[in-house]
């Protein structure tokens, strides 16, 4: 099975190529990408960029944002947060829901003002009964928390604003 790093990076590769579909197979197990071409007019923005992941052989789908969707997120966290210039953002590598810490009543990974590594975890976010851990993958000091504890997220939203 494919890690999620893999899997990032598939998306990755296949939201900047021209291909609209991908799928692998692997011993019984399948992996299914495809890109979502809807302008934002014809569909909210919420629903414009839909990932599902499951783990059960040969049902696998996720699927990657529309480039539309990934721009207009990127877009409006840029003019909502200009006192952070500099900063780097740690995004969502898939869709699903944001948890600060392992369980309701233990302490967030992270805080503002936490030094984390690039191995650092920072916070977990769930699809379809997965829970992934998503590491900083950059060296700095958390400035900015950009979603609240059990928010949607979607593909490339940024989580995070870290200065080096």
């Amino acid at each position: 099975m494919l890690k999620v790093q893999e899997i990032r990076e598939l998306i990755k590769l296949i939201d900047q190529s021209t291909i609209d579909e991908f799928t692998y197979e692997n011993d019984g197990e399948k992996i299914k990408l495809r890109k979502q071409v809807q302008s934002a007019k014809q569909q909210p923005a919420a629903e414009t960029a839909t990932e599902q992941v499951k783990t059960a052989p040969v049902e696998s789908a996720p699927s990657a944002p529309a480039e539309k969707a990934v721009s207009e997120t990127e877009t409006k966290q840029t003019t909502e947060a200009p006192s952070s210039e500099g900063a780097i953002e740690i995004k969502s590598p898939m869709v699903g829901t944001f948890y600060q810490s392992s369980s309701p009543d233990a302490e967030p990974f992270v805080k503002v003002g936490t030094k984390v590594n690039e191995d650092s975890t920072v916070c977990i976010v769930e699809a379809m009964k997965l829970f992934n851990e998503i590491e900083a993958e950059v060296k700095g000091e958390i400035v900015e928390i950009l979603v609240k504890d059990g928010q949607l997220v979607e593909y490339g939203q940024p989580l995070f604003l870290v200065k080096e």
